[in-house]
Parts: C-alpha cells; sequence; structure tokens
C-alpha cells in the first residue's frame, strides 16, 4: 500500500513523534520534504515523454518537473566538452531549477549538433575562451574524457567561474591536489556530479531518512553498481586505462560518495580493494569488475561492488541497489528497476521494530540538489555539498584504484 504524501512536514521533527500513531506519517512525509515544488514527474508522465529504459548508464538523464530558484538570466552557464552522456543530466537539473543555459562549446560536430537538438537555446561557442570570457557566466558544466575533467576545472576556476563536472572528477591523486589548490587560491567551486545519489529519488529519500534518525547510527553501506557495457557504443577512450581511470574510479566514485553521506562520515579509510578483467580479454586496458571495502572515521564500514555485466534481459542500464544497516533498522533501494516485479525505479524497502514498509518515491521527492547548487553559487554557500565532501568522495576512489590487487 503505497499512499499519496501528505503535506510537506520537517521529517526530523516528525521522526521525533511518538510511535506508532505517526510512524507511517513520518515515512511518506520525509518524502514529501523533498517535494516541495518537487523536480520530479509520475513515471506515466515520463513514459509519455519518451523517458524510456536506456541502452546504458551513459544517456541516464531524468527529466523533472521545473522548479526554479532563479529568474531567468540571473544565473547563466555554459557547457563544454560533452565527451560523456551526463552533461545531459547535468544540463537538466540546472535548467529545471531555472538556470539559463547561454553557451555550448565542443569541437566534435556530431556532439556537439546532438546537443543543440536538445538544447536549441545554446549558442555556438568557437572555443572555451569565448566562454570563459563572457562575464555573464557564472558556471561551466562539463563532462569531458575523464582524464581531463581536473585539469579543465583548473581552467575554468581560474578564469573566475564555478565548475560542474560529470563523475568521476579525477584520475589522479596529484589533479585532485592541484584542484584543491585552485579552489583555495580563487574561492571558486569544484562541484561533482554523483548521479547515483543526487540524481535518484531513492537515494534522495534515504538522505533524508538516515539524517532524521530513522535507522539510528549507521554502521554499515553496502553499494552495489552495476552497469551494461553496450560494448560497441562505447567511444575509444572509454577502454584506455589512462583516460578513464579505472572501474573503482569511475563508477565506484558513486558509491564511495554515498557512503560518506549515509555514514556520515568526513573521512575513511581503504582496507580492500580488487578490480579484474573477466570477459573482456579484447579490451585488455578495461576493468570490468571491482569490489572494495572501507571504514570510516567514524566506525561504518563500507562494502563496494561494481562491474559490466548487466545482461541484455534486464530492462534498464544496471540493476543498482544500496543497503543500509544501523542501530534501529535498514534499508534497501532498487534504484532504477524492481527485478521481476515493476520495471519502475526508485523502490525503498525499510525494516524496524515497528514493522516492514515498501515506498514507491518515483515522482514524489525530486531532484533538490540543483537548486541547492545555484543558490550555493550565488550566495557562497555549501548547502548542496561541501566542497571538503566532493573531493573526499574523490580521494578515496583514486586511493580504492590505487590500492587495487588484479584477480586475473
Amino acid at each position: 500500500m503505497n499512499p499519496a504524501l501528505p503535506p510537506a512536514t520537517d521529517a526530523a521533527a516528525a521522526f521525533r513523534e511518538p510511535f506508532p500513531m505517526n510512524r507511517r506519517h513520518f515515512l511518506v512525509s520525509s518524502a514529501a520534504t523533498l517535494a516541495v515544488g518537487a523536480l520530479a514527474r509520475p513515471a506515466a508522465a515520463a513514459a509519455e515523454a519518451g523517458d524510456t529504459p536506456k541502452a546504458d548508464g551513459a544517456t541516464y538523464a531524468p527529466r523533472g518537473k521545473p522548479n526554479p530558484v532563479v529568474q531567468p538570466g540571473e544565473f547563466v552557464f555554459g557547457a563544454a566538452h560533452l565527451d560523456h552522456g551526463h552533461i545531459n543530466g547535468q544540463c537538466n537539473g540546472l535548467l529545471e531549477a531555472g538556470a539559463t543555459l547561454k553557451w555550448v562549446y565542443e569541437p566534435d560536430a556530431s556532439k556537439r549538433e546532438a546537443f543543440r537538438r536538445q538544447y536549441p537555446q545554446a549558442q555556438v561557442a568557437r572555443s572555451l575562451d569565448e566562454i570563459l570570457a563572457d562575464p555573464a557566466v557564472r558556471l561551466v558544466a562539463a563532462a569531458a574524457v575523464t582524464s581531463e575533467r581536473g585539469p579543465l576545472g583548473c581552467r575554468v576556476m581560474e578564469a573566475g567561474k564555478d565548475y560542474f563536472t560529470d563523475k568521476a572528477p579525477f584520475t589522479t591523486l596529484e589533479q585532485l591536489e592541484q584542484a584543491r589548490a585552485v579552489v583555495a587560491r580563487t574561492g571558486r567551486k569544484y562541484m561533482v556530479y554523483y548521479s547515483e545519489r543526487l540524481h535518484v529519488e531513492a537515494a534522495m529519500y534515504a538522505t533524508d531518512l538516515v539524517q532524521a534518525g530513522a535507522l539510528g547510527r549507521v554502521i554499515s553501506v553496502v553499494g552495489l553498481g552495476p552497469h551494461r557495457l553496450s560494448k560497441a557504443s562505447r567511444p575509444a577512450w572509454f577502454f584506455e586505462h589512462a583516460k578513464y581511470g579505472g572501474i573503482l574510479c569511475d563508477i565506484g566514485s558513486h558509491q564511495f560518495e554515498q557512503f560518506l553521506t549515509y555514514a556520515g562520515a568526513a573521512d575513511a579509510t581503504v582496507v580492500h580493494a580488487a578490480v579484474g578483467n573477466f570477459a573482456n580479454p579484447d579490451k585488455p586496458e578495461l576493468e570490468d569488475f571491482g569490489e572494495a571495502t572501507l571504514v570510516a572515521d567514524n566506525g561504518a564500514v563500507n562494502q563496494v561492488r561494481v562491474d559490466w555485466f548487466t545482461p541484455d534481459g534486464l530492462s534498464t542500464w544496471g540493476d543498482g541497489r544500496t543497503f543500509i544497516v544501523g542501530t534501529k533498522g535498514y534499508l534497501e533501494l532498487r534504484k532504477y528497476v524492481d527485478v521481476g516485479r515493476a520495471k519502475s525505479g526508485n523502490h525503498v524497502y525499510l525494516v524496524d521494530d515497528h514493522g516492514e514498509q515498501h515506498l514507491e518515491v518515483e515522482g514524489k521527492v525530486g531532484y533538490r540538489f540543483f537548486g541547492e547548487f545555484i543558490l550555493d553559487c550565488l550566495n557562497r554557500t555549501e548547502k548542496a555539498m561541501t566542497q571538503a565532501h566532493a573531493f573526499k568522495a574523490a580521494e578515496l576512489c583514486l586511493r580504492a584504484q590505487a590500492a587495487a590487487r588484479r584477480l586475473t
């Protein structure tokens, strides 16, 4: 049974109400906390607009309801280096939060024109410098080849603009340290599109549940991030280790960011990591499997498994799941599909001393990160995500990758 969400209430306050009378009210109202001006739309409406399951995660670009936090022209951004399809998700989120897309720069004509078919308002820049020289532009969003994201971000920040990059934000610790230095010197933001939490309603719902104390103290987070390989459609750089950084650096970056968030941790230590290439000998630099175990500074434990083994029979690009265990209960997120039951995503299963709950939150939570991030850029605050958090997640994936034992 999944009733409609009630009017928004403060999740933490609702959680403090006595049980069992207000128990179910808290569970649904915590999602409604995120639904003030909800950015997402119901699955049926999404299907009508053509948001059918995609071949692989590279084209994952959710669309939600417009929920502007600024007036037209108040927050102008440009898009550049469209090497990964996540740029569309980045732009969708910003546009729905009221940002104005003015420019696009991409040397490859086919990528550039495909982008402009979706976003015809974007003027074509002759160079990145043309975007950086525009005083109206506050932010540059980019999804460059992974190994180029760090240097690109430093160039953007040195020009006085904030930077919003696809994950993973770096491929080496040296790039990370350079970016930290430029942030410290310029005061600009280097923000990362960790989409598996920020652009997933179940994951944002879980963020509020955990922070409101619904699970008590979080002691374990297990993150599963399988993806469909779609080998034939991937660009050449995708299979070059120096350019994509390795599987724990790449898709593993999502999992480490979620661990820090759900565990409420500021740091963690990598105690085990391993990678392998089990099924793609024709692509010797590809890692198609990775796993890691981390222990946070507050004692919470993280297990991660990422891979490129999503079968063609799955209705979406990956059966991403997250399991969070606390001292007062546990939950499971079935992010993109509920296998064998429903092709929709955003299923939350919560169990505690008061019972079992299955909550379908698709279309009821929204994507608040983007509006908060825009306001952070304007006000120089850190509500959406702190810079320290974004960089620490990046550091952990780099350290796990560097420590990984080769399995094959």
